[in-house]
Parts: structure tokens; sequence; C-alpha cells
């Protein structure tokens, strides 16, 4: 208990899955967490809560600007807001595709880039950017998710460089979750046309031969955002029961 205690911890996509499993987590472990969304979340441990459209610079300065004056500082930032899209390259459009590129990548890109305004100027801090064992081996039914988690890969690389060789003590780390047991998977099954052979398919990707649970993966993120992991930036952290191993 206490991991990141007293910290102050802002998590976006907080209202659902991973977000909200790491949200509990962290607020149990002693953080001062502040949730966001595209509709503000309702957690009674929270410190705050605030509406958060990932993909809007001017609601990425209102929330941040907010913490501060009411807060006075932000130690984590959680870059989990994320959507998915079950299609290959043939059947993407463009507009799909231009949408996960806005929450997946812009969104990480505009909340690493105010929480290094933010950070920089308090001593430091820990960004964790969720990506997915997609942006590293790709998916031939995923197009667009896969290139927008492939982005997030080396745009925490930037940014953890960045931040060392400017010593401003920020740490940005990515997580690389395989199928976890959240309602964007399960929108993805229930948009198939054969719901049952596609769940079976994403518990038998991995060779521990089930789904991850948001728990397991927030456990991971988790350690990213503590002193523990005070000597590990620009790392990519799999979280994915052996799918990448072989």
């Amino acid at each position: 208990m206490g991991r990141v205690q007293d910290k102050v911890a802002l998590i976006t996509g907080s209202a659902s899955g991973i977000g909200l499993a790491t949200a509990q987590l962290f607020a149990d472990e002693g953080a001062r967490v502040i949730l966001t969304d595209v509709s503000p979340p309702s957690f009674k441990s929270a410190a705050a809560a605030y509406k958060l459209d990932v993909t809007r610079e001017d609601e990425w300065i209102a929330v941040t600007d907010n913490v501060l004056r009411d807060i006075g500082r932000i130690d984590i930032l959680v870059n989990s807001a994320g959507v998915s899209l079950l299609k290959d390259i043939e059947a993407t459009t463009l507009d799909e595709w231009r949408t996960l590129m806005a929450v997946n990548l812009d969104g990480t890109f505009l909340g690493c880039k105010h929480a290094v305004r933010v950070m920089k100027d308090q001593g430091g801090g820990a960004i964790v950017n969720m990506s997915s064992v997609a942006g590293i081996i790709g998916s031939g039914h995923l197009a667009a998710y896969s290139a927008s988690k492939g982005g997030v890969r080396p745009l925490t690389k930037s940014v953890a460089l960045h931040c060392a060789r400017k010593g401003y003590n920020i740490r940005c780390n990515s997580v690389h979750p395989s199928f976890a047991d959240t309602p964007m998977l399960q929108a993805m099954v229930d948009s198939a046309r054969n719901p049952e052979k596609l769940a079976s398919s994403f518990a038998a990707a991995a060779p521990l031969g089930r789904i991850a649970q948001p728990i397991e993966v927030a456990h991971t993120i988790l350690f990213l955002a503590s002193d523990e992991a005070s000597f590990t930036t620009g790392a990519e952290f799999v979280v994915d029961g052996g799918l990448t191993a072989g």
C-alpha cells in the first residue's frame, strides 16, 4: 500500500476498462486521482472529475490548468483513453482512420505535451501511455488501430529522450496489453459476424490461454508511475500472456 502516496494522478479514459481499474488501484495506493473522460466519470475516491475530449487541445489546457489551480500539481499522467475498430485496410474508411488517429495518437500527443508543460516546472513526473501489442506486431483486422497504437510507441520514446536530455526529471513509458476484458473488446466481439468464434480466438491468441483482466494491466501502469521505476524511461512493457514471445 502507498506506492503512489499523495501523488496527483490524472487518468484519461477513466470511466471504464483499464482506465477505471487504474484509477481504483491508484486510489487504493494513496494517490489523489483526477478522473477524465468524454463524459465526467463518477468515482467516490476521486479528488476531481472532468469532461475531457482528448482530441481537443483547448480541453487539455482547461483541465490541466484547473488541476493546477485547485490542487497545485500533476505528478502522474496515464493516457488510457482509446477507441478501436475491427476492420482491415480495405474496409476502413478515411473518416474512421482519422477518428482513431485523433483519439489514440493525437490524444496521447496532446496529453504528453501538456503534462510536460506542467511537470517540468514542478521538478518532474511520470507519464504512462497506453499502446497495444497491435502497435508492435500489427493485426490484419485492425488496420487503423494498429497504426495508431504503433505511433504511440516511438512517440513515447521521443518524449522520454527529450525530457531526459532537458533534465526535466520526467519519465515516459508505454504499456502494450493484448486482448483485455473491457467494454471496448466486448464491443468488437458484439460487432463480429460470429461473436463466439472471435471471443474464442482472442482467448486463444495468448499462450496463457485467456484474455487479460484490466487490473493486471493496471498493476504494470502502477509500477511505471511509481518511484520504483525511477530509472525506467522510454521503455515498452508488454502485458500479453506471452503473445509476442513466439
